[in-house]
């Protein structure tokens, strides 16, 4: 007989969701210790908001109170298209190749969050993505959703590390899933990668040395350390997940139209971007996390890159 939960997985399932899994909310003692060393090291950089609302993210039931249950929900991304071979285009990151993924996933969610009140006309939710101040990665894994890769990345069992999480918090409990074990081994592909050497050490990421970070979170001008090898990335940086073996056996073809690849995305051309305007912008990133750091810092890194590949050539 199904029980609520396998309706509730079912149901998720017809929306888009490749898994879900239920853990019992609760403060976050373990991951309390690692965050503390994490920000003494100031390795959060600019994302001081991080450091503001740790409280609250180490304490679910502060952001809804009488919080049993943590549902953390996993979509799929992927696309299997690639970058065109060509000189000049700048390299924007896979996440950002479709729709925002912000209102895409909360839509999902709040259609969940729906059902579940149909079920359970009682019960309380608050739903997050992303923005929301929850240790998603952390209740990802104690959801049995998948683990953290030593890039830091959640991986999954069923299609790697190409995944966006989204939570429901609810007032309601449940039969519990169990978390997933560390299947990353003796591997450190991830971080012999890493052209900056963000990963300084398994599982610990120093985000002011990591191209996503300063193409994507950094707001000012790029200090002499930073003009480095950027690998021709504009915007983001899949380089630690591409190298990765879940990633490179199990990711598959996303199903989520949205998240469908929009082709004047993934790689533009240097020149335009240095050239555009707000409104050529604002059409072509419509509905697009890029439109989220503005034209001024995408054509910042664009010229950021083309005074890197003119140095590194010695022109």
């Amino acid at each position: 007989m199904e029980t609520r939960k396998d309706i509730i997985k079912s149901f998720a399932t017809e929306l888009g969701f490749v898994k879900i899994g239920f853990s019992p909310a609760g403060p976050c003692v373990s991951e309390s210790a690692r965050l503390l060393p994490w920000f003494g090291n100031n390795y959060n950089g600019e994302l001081s908001w991080l450091a503001e609302t740790l409280e609250i993210r180490l304490d679910p039931s502060k952001l809804l109170p009488g919080v049993k249950t943590i549902l953390s929900a996993a979509i799929n991304y992927y696309n299997v298209a690639e970058y065109p071979q060509e000189e000049g285009r700048g390299k924007i990151s896979r996440y950002a190749w479709g729709n925002d993924y912000h209102s895409v996933v909360s839509d999902r969610l709040e259609k969940l969050f729906a059902f579940i009140k149909t079920l359970i006309p009682s019960v309380r939710g608050k739903i997050c993505v992303d923005g929301g101040p929850v240790l998603e990665k952390y209740w990802a894994e104690r959801s049995g959703l998948g683990w953290r890769g030593k890039h830091t990345i959640m991986i999954t069992e069923e299609l790697g590390s190409w995944i966006f999480l989204g939570e429901i918090l609810l007032t309601q409990e449940f039969e519990y899933d169990a978390p997933k074990v560390d299947k990353c081994g003796s591997c450190s592909l991830c971080i012999d990668a890493c052209p900056t050497r963000a990963i300084v050490a398994p599982y610990v990421l120093d985000v002011r040395k990591c191209l996503s970070y300063m193409t994507v979170e950094h707001k000012g001008k790029y200090s002499d350390d930073m003009m480095q090898d950027r690998r021709g990335w504009i915007y983001g940086c899949d380089i630690c997940q591409e190298v990765c073996p879940w990633n490179r056996e199990r990711a598959r073809q996303t199903q989520v139209d949205e998240f469908l690849v929009r082709e004047d995305i993934i790689a533009p051309h240097l020149t335009a971007v240095m050239a555009m305007t707000e409104k050529e912008f604002a059409e072509r990133f419509r509905n697009n996390p890029v439109k989220r750091i503005q034209l001024h810092r995408l054509q910042r890194n664009a010229r950021a890159l083309t005074e890197t590949t003119l140095n590194t050539s010695g022109k």
